[in-house]
């Protein structure tokens, strides 16, 4: 059996640690990785194949940039290319980026089979563009792999609850549990920051809805101070979060 994993995002790289790490385990299954391209440098891609261990890309497409169409109809074009000539059984995509949508999409009309990962998901906010991603996805999908009973229910409301849908619980979680003991014991970071031992929050910020709005990120920088007051804060900054800051010349935010 031949699987083609298709690949674009950070997010997507943790989860097809875990399944690609069983996937290897089985003789009689071959996985073809492909990596779009979304995301390329190596702080949001290289890294995450170095450290846990995934199978480095058979194929690099190596479509980033311009507008969500554009994107998702290069990579649709180009994944394209690479089904008519691997011929798999199923197409595996993962969460809701424009390279989820881009191989579901390639896939289906191709007649393949399309496996998603955390399917029936939803904001329920259509001006998000994972919104759009992630219903469209699950529309052509035929195997629907969910991480929760809600979401096998919202599925459920759209018409989609046939046998394929197989609620299997968050695949995140067993990231977690298959990379938690290493990152203890290989990870300074909490030394390095002084927190080793202490309780803190955590939070991240780099939805566009949020970096793009001067009002909204005042407000959650605000809410984020009130937050730090009484245990440390810790803000992994986004590549996007991080220009924005940059860009406004006002790191004062952060302190």
């Amino acid at each position: 059996m031949k699987l083609v994993t298709v690949l674009g995002a950070r997010p997507q790289f943790i989860k097809a640690a875990a399944l690609s790490a069983l996937i290897s385990e089985n003789q009689s299954v071959t996985e073809i990785i492909i990596h779009t391209g979304q995301h390329y440098d190596k702080n949001m891609s290289d890294i995450f194949f170095e450290q846990m261990g995934i199978p480095q890309p058979n194929y690099n497409l190596g479509v980033s940039g311009g507008g969500h169409g554009q994107m998702t109809g290069r990579q649709l074009e180009a994944i394209e290319t690479v089904l008519l000539a691997e011929k798999p059984n199923f197409v595996v995509v993962y969460g809701d980026t424009n390279s989820t949508l881009a191989a579901a999409l390639a896939a289906a009309k191709l007649h393949i089979p399309v496996v998603h990962i955390e399917a029936g998901l939803r904001s329920f906010n259509k001006k998000m563009p994972e919104e759009i991603n992630r219903i469209l996805t699950d529309h052509v999908s035929d195997f629907l792999f969910t991480p929760s009973k809600a979401a096998t229910k919202l599925l459920a409301r759209e018409g989609i609850d046939h046998s394929g849908v197989i609620c299997c619980g968050d695949i995140m979680y067993d990231v977690a549990l298959l990379f938690g003991d290493k990152a203890v014991a290989s990870s300074t970071i909490l030394d390095d920051i002084g927190l080793a031992g202490k309780r803190f929050k955590l939070a991240t910020i780099h939805r566009q809805e949020n970096t793009d709005d001067p009002e909204r990120m005042a407000e959650i920088f605000s809410s984020l101070r009130t937050l730090s007051k009484d245990m440390p804060l810790v803000l992994p900054l986004h590549p996007r979060t991080r220009n924005v800051l940059e860009a406004s010349g006002d790191f004062s935010a952060l302190t």
